[in-house]
């Protein structure tokens, strides 16, 4: 007979779980029991922040959950950034957890890695945490944690099992998984939707990362309706180079002014965040005239003033609301799209543009690559104005959550999901050195990552920010490893430029990486 231990193995694979992220500990030896003799790869981080970073970069390029395995106390603690950032941008991530044993937990004992109450903990970050204490609550727990991973908006959720649990036999008749319902339409509101859109002169498109799985449906609509398409951080290449794309913040004042104008603004799977949307917190973002959403969650279409709020997964709505709608209406989208980008880039400093320059340039180098980003200063100029060419292939934790140190692992998750694909890690001295040692990782599994360092010797950003803010710079100027040295020591490939030199295109394209990861760092005067 199965442990508990090793029949969870066995429920994650029957949810087609292909890759489990974790460090072994003892106090989850009994999962790896399981594990060993499964069909799961598990890929071994330097840092349980590692595993939920490379978990969360897995999840959003391959579509599927990221899942994490972590020790009690000290191992879920270190995950909690990670499924912080999880949640913050609707990343579905599963982490599973030992407890202490149950007949010890809460008395402060003072046994290793004892918390006075993890459950409870984890249930301030995570949609949902479970514990599993008998052999009957296990497929459960499981299988609502896929319900909600899979029907609703997504995020971290946990489930925990305590140590004397786990080893114990699953002597426990599981019922059938049952199947999932098939999802609501709401055809009324889509039908109130069309009647709206038909009606509008200057409509626009605001895209979210909900979107970013249907480019075409969106490029379909857009052209529809002559109009024009701004697109967040998280939907980046779903148009690029469409005449009628805003690649483009709604931070930046031309993108509001061209909100402010239209008369029907339908918003598909976008939380309309202040990450995005009010970057500078200024608070000058608009009420938007005639506000139609297109959302998965409920509890998100209610948070703002709606005139119409569709809930549902966008790739099922769409297409009932195009079949609805007629094939060509006319607003001036083309001229009015084009004025807003000209717009939106005059606003840029020249570093901004320098920056973007940059991505263009490793865009090109690389055509059609995901881009993993950190909290670094291109980062931040791209999510202003930066136009992708590969639809979810750039995405960065400069937005919601905001956690340095996630660009080289959440790179590594990436890799991982979509290995036939090239992938671009972009980070700061600064937020490199959150988690350098997950380099190892990418050496350990002989991924073909490009780590690209944006050496700028400090904190320039928050640097900049104090400043502005007529506060004396302080803590702003750490010391930066010698990255030729930090490559070398972890066995991969390595090359400098400057950004005076010219020479940037040809650093990127001779970047060696037939053995693994390649390092090129960027050094910044």
């Amino acid at each position: 007979m199965k442990s508990i231990g090793e029949t969870l193995i066995d429920q994650l694979q029957e949810h087609d779980a292909e890759v489990v992220f974790g460090i072994p500990g003892v106090h989850t030896v009994e999962l790896y029991r399981g594990l060993s003799s499964s069909n799961i790869r598990h890929i071994t981080p330097r840092h349980e922040q590692g595993a939920g970073f490379m978990a969360d970069g897995y999840a959003r390029v391959s579509g599927k959950t990221g899942i994490a395995f972590v020790i009690t106390g000290p191992g879920l603690t270190n995950i909690l950034t990670p499924m912080g950032q999880a949640r913050a941008d609707s990343v579905p991530m599963l982490v599973v957890s030992s407890v202490n044993a149950t007949y010890n937990l809460g008395l402060g004992l003072g046994h290793l890695h004892e918390l006075p109450d993890q459950l409870k903990m984890a249930q301030t970050v995570a949609l949902s945490s479970e514990q599993v204490t008998k052999a009957a609550e296990l497929v459960p727990a499981v299988d609502n944690a896929y319900r909600i991973l899979n029907t609703e908006r997504g995020g971290p959720v946990h489930i925990e099992i305590p140590l004397d649990v786990m080893a114990h036999p699953f002597d426990h008749n599981p019922k059938e998984h049952t199947a999932s319902s098939k999802p609501y339409t709401p055809i009324d509101q889509i039908k109130a939707a069309v009647d709206l859109l038909e009606t509008a002169k200057s409509p626009v498109i605001i895209a979210g990362g909900g979107a970013k799985h249907s480019g075409d449906l969106i490029t379909q609509l857009a052209d529809s309706l002559d109009a024009p398409v701004v697109q967040t951080t998280n939907a980046r290449g779903i148009m690029h180079k469409h005449p009628l794309g805003i690649p483009a913040s709604p931070s930046l004042a031309a993108v509001r002014s061209l909100l402010k104008q239209a008369d029907v603004v339908l918003g598909i799977g976008t939380e309309v965040g202040p990450t995005d949307f009010d970057m500078y917190q200024n608070g000058e973002f608009p009420k938007l005239s005639r506000f139609i959403r297109i959302d998965i969650s409920s509890e998100q279409l209610a948070r703002h003033d709606t005139t119409i709020g569709i809930c549902g997964r966008v790739e099922d709505i769409l297409p009932e609301l195009l079949s609805m709608l007629p094939s060509e209406l006319k607003s001036d989208g083309l001229n009015r799209a084009s004025t807003t980008r000209d717009a939106a880039y005059a606003e840029l400093t020249g570093d901004m543009r320098e920056q973007i320059g940059c991505l263009e340039t490793i865009r090109d180098a690389y055509p059609n690559a995901i881009v993993v980003g950190d909290s670094t200063q291109p980062i931040y100029a791209g999510n202003l104005y930066y136009d992708h060419d590969r639809a979810g292939g750039w995405f960065n934790a400069a937005t919601g959550f905001g956690a340095l140190g996630y660009g080289i692992p959440a790179a590594i998750g990436a890799a991982i999901a979509d290995p036939k694909t090239q992938v671009i890690c972009l980070t700061g001295d600064g937020g490199a050195q959150f988690t350098l040692p997950e380099l190892m990782t990418a050496k350990d599994e002989k991924l073909p990552i490009l780590f690209i360092v944006w050496n700028n010797n400090g904190y320039r950003e928050i640097e900049t920010s104090m400043i502005d803010a007529g506060v004396d710079v302080v803590g702003c100027d750490p010391n930066a490893p010698d990255f030729k040295h930090v490559a070398a020591s972890c066995g991969i490939s390595y090359q400098s430029c400057t950004l005076d030199d010219g020479t940037l295109e040809t650093t990127l394209k001779s970047a060696d990486m037939t053995n693994g990861p390649a390092m090129i760092e960027i050094k910044i005067a």
